[in-house]
């Protein structure tokens, strides 16, 4: 990827079809201009810090929105959380959440670290499409960076 590209949505998620579905639903909605897709923390951490991998990547060129799955393998998305925050640089990236926990623990957990937003998966393809557009179309397009 090249350094000045820049990304919109940085979808981090271990499950394939989760990330079709996902990757659909913007697509639906045309909400699909620079979308990538990492497969655990570790990948979004090296991304979001310019590391390994992406050491080429400017880290002053974040993201619209990170969405972030919980139980990944590697590093999990509570310590992809907790690694943002902690960073001057990335204090302030807008997080979603998007994960099929319903553990009131990790609600609880997301919203003491900071992240910005907490959905629980749709199982149903309709409510799913209709959550990811509407997730897409306010963090993509309405939201105002600081």
């Amino acid at each position: 990827m090249k350094e000045d590209k820049t990304v919109e949505i940085l979808l981090v998620e271990d499950s394939n079809h989760d990330a079709e579905l996902t990757l659909r639903a913007l697509k639906k909605n045309n909400i699909t201009n620079n979308i990538v897709r990492l497969r655990n923390g570790e990948e979004a951490l090296d991304f979001i810090f310019g590391r390994g991998e992406y050491q080429q990547r400017s880290i002053k060129n974040q993201p619209k929105v990170v969405l972030l799955d919980l139980k990944m393998p590697k590093v999990d998305g509570m310590e992809v959380l907790k690694e943002i925050r902690n960073n001057k640089e990335t204090e302030n990236l807008p997080v979603v959440i998007l994960t099929s926990s319903k553990e009131e623990r990790d609600v609880i957990e997301s919203y003491k670290l900071g992240v910005n937003s907490f959905i629980v998966k749709p199982v149903e393809f309709g409510s799913f499409t209709k959550a990811v557009a509407e997730i897409g179309f306010y963090w993509v397009l309405l939201n105002q960076k600081p």
